[in-house]
This record gives structure tokens, C-alpha cells and sequence, in this order.
């Protein structure tokens, strides 16, 4: 697999296709972390002519990072004693969400049998913090090769307790003259991009963010800024928050166009009516700090109880006409990051790209057609909400008429 497209040389080029709020300033952390790193640790041996006599030319910053990079993307977790490491042959695999073939393993020594522990493509930077690598138990069949039997392991591939063999074992059939495909771990294109320098068409795994700071710039569009922060205050209260990453708090839309549940409430409890928002306000503050042990149930008539945050709360009592409106505002306020271009252009900018020459824009427009795209269903998950809201709607008229 090619190392990070992302990081080295050029850069600049992938960050101005990407334009995304997150992926973009993960990068630019990220990079700020390696210089850091090569002034600490390299920089001095630059400065001290002896015993290194180093040429500048090849320990430079941009020489640090593009090496950096390279071993980052290939590099796989392999237990918490030996942490992550290269591993001849095992990074020839390519990436195939949710259908590899194989499983890349650590064989422990403390069995009669082989115990299979996996070993996952190591992250990028480690402070991310999301999609850590993890050790599992991996398939020991399924189809595949069986590696339950033969001999037991040389004594010398064993230091102490701690593992020093690798396997890479077949868990289902291939056939032949196909490529073998192993996995680097189910996630979405934004942090195969950020990680490894490569995207998937149609990845099951994508997700857009919107930043807690756009909800705010919304709100502040509408109402005043004591207004809206006395409801953000009212919804922190009743033990509520979004994701949080570097720093930043934001909530995230599944492919399918769904918001995070917590962005609902959020944007219900901003267009309550100012009655109804004083009287839960009331009701909250004689029950005293919620902590997160109780949670709202709000009927789209504007009524509210209180109840323990074990119990659901209902997604289609949250999508009032106003709330739905605000969703479609943030969808296109969003979509607004990835500048002028329209989606169409884009699609036709990927059709006229070729992989071989321009990688980074290549896979940089998968990306962002992916988001797009998540982000126009979000916009028919609002409507399909407003049009459900409107039948409802009719649909209580006509029994009014006919109890009259």
C-alpha cells in the first residue's frame, strides 16, 4: 500500500482539495506534533557536527516527515510490550473494508495450541484517539487455512512472556489468480486519507461532522447570543454533549444521512418556545444537576416530562418542521466548506483525474464526494421529516372534523 498521501512534499495541494474542517486540522496537528518531534530529537544532532557530521539535506523537517509518514502508514500494533513495528511482507496486503482475506497475528507461547492474537495497521499518530488498535481474538477457521495444528514454536522465537513470531493466516478461501486482501480496520474514508493516503468509493464506514461551533453560528443567525447560550447551557444540564477530538466538539452524520441523536435534542430544545423553555428550566432546576441521569422526552406540541436516560429518546418527536428546517441550513452550511465547486463538478473533476498521475486529488475528490453526497441525504432525511410532520398534521385536522 502506498505510504500517507497526506503527509510529505506536497502537501499543500491535498489539504486545498480536502478543505475539511476536521480532516484538515487533524493534518495540520498532526504536523505540528512531527516538527516538534524533529526539532527535539533531530535538529541537535544537525547542530553537532561530531561524532554525526550529518548532511541538512537528508534531516531536514520535510525529509523527517516524509519518513515519518512512510513507516506510520505501514506500520502495525503489534502487542504492548513490542508496540508497533514493520513487518517484512505483511504490508504487501492491500485494504479492503469489511472483506479481507486474511488476518496478520501474533502466536502467543502460553498454550498447547497456537493462540492467535490480531495485530492491527497502527495509527497514524496515537494522540488521535479514535479507532485505537486493539488486540482480538482472530478467526482460527472460517473457511480458511486451519493453523490449529503442527508443531509447536521454536523456544528462541519466545522473549520471556512476550510474543516474537507473526503469522498471516487465510480465513477465507480465494480464488485463484484474485489478490489477497487484508484490513486496516473499519473506518471511513476521512481517516483512511488522513492515516494512509488513500480513499474507498462508497465506504459504508464514512461519516460527516458538524462542529458544535456551526450549530452556534446558526443559532446566533436566529436568535441573540445570551438566547443561545442559555439554551446550549439548558441542554449541557440535562447531561447532554456531543463528540469531542482534538479538542473540538461536534456531532456526526452516519452515510445514511442520520444526525446523532444528541444534535436533535439540541436543535429542539434552541427552537423551543420561550414558555416552554422556562418551565423545564424550572422543572430541571428544582430536580437540581441531572449529570446525565435523566434525560427529555418532548412531544411535538411542546410538551415535556422527564425521564431516566436509559429510555430512548424518540427521533420523530424531535423532528418538528423547525428542526428539520435548521438541518437542512446546517446541511448546506457544511457543504459550504468544500468551496464553489458543485457537487457535479466534483464528480466531473474524478472522472477527468487519472490515479496514476494525480493521487492526491484522486483520492482527495472521493472524499469529498463521499461527504457530499452524505450530506444530501441528510437534506432528504429533513424533508422526509417535514413531509411526515405535514401528514401527521393533516391527519389530526380530519379527525377534529370529524368529531365535529
Amino acid at each position: 500500500m502506498n505510504p500517507c498521501l497526506c503527509f510529505g512534499l506536497s502537501t499543500r495541494s491535498t489539504l486545498s482539495y480536502v478543505a475539511l474542517s476536521s480532516t484538515r486540522q487533524t493534518v495540520k496537528e498532526d504536523k505540528a506534533i512531527i516538527y516538534e518531534d524533529w526539532k527535539e530529537n533531530i535538529l541537535p544532532l544537525l547542530d553537532s557536527p561530531l561524532p554525526f557530521n550529518l548532511n541538512p539535506n537528508f534531516f531536514g523537517v520535510e525529509q523527517y516527515l516524509a519518513a515519518r509518514s512512510l513507516i506510520a502508514s505501514r506500520s502495525f500494533a503489534i502487542d504492548e510490550f513490542h508496540e508497533s513495528g514493520m513487518v517484512p511482507l505483511a504490508d504487501l496486503f492491500n485494504h479492503k473494508t469489511g472483506a479481507e482475506d486474511v488476518h496478520f497475528t501474533s502466536v502467543s507461547s502460553h498454550s498447547d495450541s497456537k493462540s492467535d492474537t490480531e495485530c492491527s495497521k497502527n495509527d497514524l499518530q496515537a494522540n488521535t484517539g479514535d479507532n485505537e488498535p486493539s488486540s482480538e481474538n482472530s478467526y482460527s477457521d472460517g473457511g480458511g487455512s486451519d493453523t490449529s495444528g503442527g508443531s509447536d514454536l521454536d523456544s528462541s522465537l519466545v522473549l520471556g512472556d512476550h510474543t516474537t513470531a507473526l503469522e498471516m493466516i487465510m480465513v477465507k478461501d480465494v480464488k485463484v489468480g484474485n489478490e489477497v486482501f487484508n484490513t486496516y480496520g473499519l473506518v471511513g474514508n476521512a481517516a483512511l486519507l488522513h492515516r494512509y493516503g488513500f480513499t474507498e468509493p462508497d465506504n459504508p464506514f464514512d461519516i460527516v461532522n458538524i462542529d458544535l461551533e456551526l450549530v452556534s453560528q446558526w443559532s446566533l443567525s436566529l436568535f441573540s447570543g445570551r438566547y443561545s447560550r442559555a439554551k446550549l447551557s439548558l441542554w449541557r444540564r440535562l447531561g447532554y454533549s456531543g463528540c469531542v477530538s482534538e479538542n473540538t466538539e461536534y456531532f456526526e452524520i452516519s452515510s445514511d444521512g442520520e444526525p446523532q441523536i444528541e444534535l436533535l435534542i439540541l436543535l429542539y430544545i434552541m427552537l423551543l418556545p420561550e414558555d416552554t423553555y422556562h418551565k423545564l428550566d424550572l422543572t430541571l432546576s428544582t430536580k437540581g444537576n441531572s449529570n446525565g441521569s435523566i434525560g427529555m422526552i418532548l412531544s411535538e406540541k411542546g410538551k415535556f416530562m422527564l425521564e431516566k436516560a436509559s429510555e430512548e429518546v424518540s427521533r420523530d418527536l424531535l423532528l418538528t418542521k423547525d428542526v428539520c428546517n435548521a438541518l437542512r441550513l446546517l446541511a448546506d452550511m457544511r457543504d459550504s466548506f468544500y468551496g464553489s465547486n458543485s457537487m457535479k463538478d466534483d464528480i466531473e473533476a474524478l472522472g477527468n483525474c487519472c490515479i496514476r498521475r494525480e493521487r492526491k486529488l484522486y483520492y482527495s475528490l472521493i472524499l469529498r464526494i463521499s461527504e457530499r453526497g452524505i450530506l444530501e441525504r441528510l437534506r432528504t432525511y429533513a424533508a422526509s421529516g417535514v413531509q411526515s410532520f405535514r401528514t401527521a398534521k393533516r391527519s389530526s385536522v380530519r379527525k377534529k372534523l370529524k368529531k365535529t
